[in-house]
This record gives C-alpha cells, structure tokens and sequence, in this order.
C-alpha cells in the first residue's frame, strides 16, 4: 500500500500528526543550526558576559564566579526557546495515536453493528485508523523524544563549553 494510502485511512488524526511532526522537525533543524551558530561565537559570547564585571568594577573572584554562573543562564535562556514545544510534541503524539486508535475500534464496532460480522470488510477501514494513527503517533513521539534529548545535550554541552570560556577569563587557566 502507498503511503498516502495510509495517511488517508488515519483520517484527520494523522493529517493533524503530520502537521505536529512538520512543525516539530523543522523546529529541531532551527534549534540544531540556532546552537552551532552560537557556539561558533562562544569567545564573543564570554567576553560580552565577561565585559559585565569589568563595566562594574567587581574584582573578588568568588563574587565574579557566582555572578559567572547567574550570568551564564541569563545569557543562555533565550536558546532554550522551543525547546517545550518539542517536548510536548513527543509527549503528546502518542496521545493522538491513542486517540485515532480509540475512533478506530469505535468505527469498526458501530460497522459491525450496522452490517453483522458476515462482510470483513464493513469495519475494515476503521481497524485500518486504528492501527494507522497508533504507528503514526508513535513514529513522531519516537523522533521528538530522540530530538530533544539530543538537543538538550547540545545545549548543555554549549552551556559547559561557554562556562570553561569563562572560568578561563577569570583564572588565567584552563579549569
């Protein structure tokens, strides 16, 4: 069977699955690219961080690492930006599947009451949406969570990255 074939018999569960998954993967490219953009101006990104201490005239070092580590959040909150929608992206596609599963068997069931269990082929098409939005939300919740986690990690490894950046503007050293 082709593909479209299946999309169709998932109904408007798996056109709204589709619709979440476009959304979703194009959100993780922008993230992925967003992250790498970034961390290419890591030494930018420190020395703008690190400019603030000099503007204020702080010298303490312990002072400075705890401004460090508040300032380093601050500076990276907005690439956490999108991150929640592809989680809840993953979270919630299995929902949908569930869903289209449930309307399915419902389907099939209120076929079976209308023409009897002589004709297979009367509830069919709704173990056909069953099955098919139960694959299909489980196909896009699968990528998303593989998606976030690997952008979490990118982003905590920047984080780590940017913070050696600046513990080294503070001590002299590599830490």
């Amino acid at each position: 069977m082709e593909l479209m074939v299946y999309v169709k018999s998932g109904g408007v569960i798996m056109e709204i699955l589709i619709a979440m998954n476009t959304v979703g993967i194009a959100l993780m490219l922008f993230k992925a690219v967003q992250f790498w953009l970034y961390d290419r101006k890591r030494q930018r990104h420190a020395q703008e961080i690190f400019g603030n201490f000099e503007a204020a005239g702080i010298r303490e070092k312990e002072t400075m690492l705890v401004l460090v580590k508040e300032l380093l959040q601050t500076h990276l909150r907005p690439l956490e930006k999108g991150l929640p929608t592809i989680k809840i992206i993953a979270s919630t596609a299995t929902l949908f599947g569930l869903l289209g599963t449930v309307i399915g068997v419902l389907m099939a069931f209120e076929s079976i009451a209308k023409a009897g269990m002589g004709d297979p082929t009367a509830f069919a098409g709704g173990v056909s949406m069953a099955l098919v939005t139960t694959v299909g939300g489980l196909i896009v919740a699968i990528i998303h969570t593989i998606g976030y986690n690997y952008l979490v990690a990118l982003l905590d490894d920047l984080e780590a990255r940017l913070e050696a950046e600046l513990l080294k503007r503070l001590y002299g050293k590599a830490q």
